[in-house]
């Protein structure tokens, strides 16, 4: 079975197709940073008009690159959500389209349900079942996975998601955007233990996130600092850092042992972090378990994460109630991933 996989979700367009029989994977993408980075963050509107220029052109170029034409697809997955409602639009028209035309299902796809399965197309893959840590600039939360489409939420941030965390965090300390790749490098300068921030609820009982505080705890930090010393820069950038990784390290651990489990996967753009992935690795391994993450290329937004997760619904639901033109194509700026019925 050939999905070719759409994704459009914010503010990167992604196309992918793939093949059950052989594994083979073709994807682009591309990415709208240089679109939004004079606004310092994803400005809606211009996002979507960008997908509109892009989604056709990345269509046939990955069609090209796999040899294949539209009518070798037997079923097209579309990101139908969390995201922004414009750029969903878009993606979804897309691909409703395309299916009439073709006569091929359509199978929406939860966004955050295709990073969760992203680690699969790795190598090694993980096996069911296993703890996850969605960790973006949208989301951070732990669930538990027993299946594709059986997922128990753990725990969730009550207020900013790490990314964005990051992200606010690289505007204080004047840097570039996007923040989280900016604020990493800085840290890899700055002197462990110069300056400590707050590790929020990281004693708490529950799997539950803040990062509001820590962003709190960080502007005073700017606000003190010596606006001329790169060194002081580089010192909060590290503590903040060091924060981060501290509570979601803590979380996994608990996560891990109050489910029972060993293995944990990491998917979504912040699980990239260098200092995250080597806390992580150090927790887990310590405890005898294991820390899976997507191919390095897979960790953000991408249209081989939605490809894959269309191909697992088809392949667990059956094509029949996803033929185009059976039901509506439905957006969902808001969606729970453990109600995934919600199409």
């Amino acid at each position: 079975m050939r999905v070719l996989g759409i994704e459009s979700s914010c503010d990167e367009t992604g196309v992918a197709l793939y093949d059950s029989s052989s594994g083979a994977l073709v994807h682009a993408l591309h990415s709208q940073v240089d679109l939004h980075r004079a606004y310092g963050g994803v400005v809606p509107e211009l996002a979507s008009r960008d997908h509109v220029q892009r989604l056709l052109p990345l269509i046939n170029d990955v069609l090209q690159r796999a040899g294949a034409k539209r009518q070798d697809i037997d079923a097209i997955a579309v990101t139908a959500g969390p995201g922004l409602a414009g750029a969903l639009l878009v993606g979804c028209g897309v691909a409703a389209g395309l299916g009439y035309a073709l006569g091929k299902p359509v199978v929406p796809v939860h966004h955050l349900e295709g990073h969760l399965l992203s680690p699969l197309l790795g190598n090694p893959a993980p096996a069911f079942p296993f703890v996850s840590l969605l960790v973006s600039g949208g989301h951070t939360q732990f669930l538990q996975v027993l299946s594709p489409g059986q997922y128990a939420l753990l725990g969730d941030t009550l207020d900013d998601a790490a990314g964005e965390a990051f992200d606010k965090t690289a505007q204080m300390l004047g840097l570039g955007y996007p923040g989280g790749p900016e604020v990493s490098r800085l840290a890899m300068a700055g002197v462990p233990g110069a300056l400590r921030l707050p590790r929020p609820m990281i004693d708490s009982p529950t799997l539950d996130m803040s990062f509001s505080g820590l962003k709190t705890a960080v502007l005073t930090a700017v606000q003190r600092m010596d606006p001329a010393s790169e060194s002081a820069r580089a010192d909060i950038a590290r503590a903040f850092v060091d924060a981060v990784v501290d509570v979601l390290t803590a979380k996994a651990v608990q996560a891990l042992a109050r489910t029972g489990l060993s293995d944990l996967v990491v998917a979504g753009g912040v699980g990239a972090n260098v200092q995250l992935r080597a806390g992580l690795d150090q927790a887990i391994t310590a405890r005898s378990g294991r820390v899976y993450y997507p191919p390095a290329q897979l960790c953000t937004d991408n249209g081989a994460m939605i490809a894959y997760a269309g191909y697992v619904r088809l392949a667990r639901e059956g094509a029949g109630a996803t033929r185009a033109g059976a039901r509506p194509l439905r957006v969902h700026p808001r969606w729970d991933l453990c109600n995934l019925d919600a199409d």
